[in-house]
């Protein structure tokens, strides 16, 4: 397991380096992971409405009943049927326990609901902001890379061999090495000088 564990940590941080260097990248991977939560927030009130719906049903279906046996009650005390009118009357408490326990449900269902809007209007308005930074990321990154091309044209312009097309860019390991070159050269002159 150690060596899996390595092998993790290793992965982990080439990726938190390469994220570093290229953080509009990072950026877009947190607008992925936002557009996930808000799709889970969005399908998570779907639910809560259809159980809020369920709940609905079963309170009007429970009022229903209430009604009816409240009408029986009602009917077996005017023909004096003492030995209905107690059962009637607990079936009758039994279903408004059951009607306030669904109603406490609904009520716990509702606050979800609002609570759940709440947080997919904010992750909502956290992936507008993300989108506006990654553009701004994108355009920083488009002129440093334009400034970029633009700089190394202008120094391959005066360093061009006489062999080469005017105007055709150097290969940037050719510069690179150009560069090491002349560097090295400029530090042997200046040993050779300084005897």
């Amino acid at each position: 397991m150690g060596l899996f564990e390595d092998l993790s940590r290793f992965l982990e941080s080439r990726l938190d380096e390469f994220l570093k260097a290229n953080p509009h990248l990072e950026l877009m991977a947190l607008e992925e992971q936002l557009r996930g939560q808000e799709e889970d927030a969005i399908n998570l009130l779907g639910d809560l409405k259809r159980r809020e719906k369920q709940l609905e049903d079963n309170i009007l279906s429970t009022a229903q009943a209430i009604q009816r046996w409240h009408a029986r009650i009602q009917k077996a005390q005017a023909a004096n049927r003492q030995d209905l009118v107690q059962p009637a009357q607990e079936r009758e408490a039994a279903l408004l326990r059951q009607g306030n326990h669904l109603w406490g449900q609904m009520k716990g269902i509702q606050e979800q609901v609002e609570q759940t809007r709440q947080l997919q209007s904010q992750i909502h308005e956290r992936r507008r902001e993300l989108k506006v930074k990654i553009a701004a990321a994108e355009a920083t990154q488009a002129a440093a890379q334009a400034a970029s091309t633009y700089e190394s044209r202008q120094t391959a312009g005066w360093q061009q061999s006489p062999y080469q097309g005017f105007g055709k860019p150097l290969d940037p390991l050719e510069e690179t090495f150009q560069r090491w070159e002349t560097e090295k050269e400029l530090e042997d002159l200046k040993r050779q000088m300084g005897r």
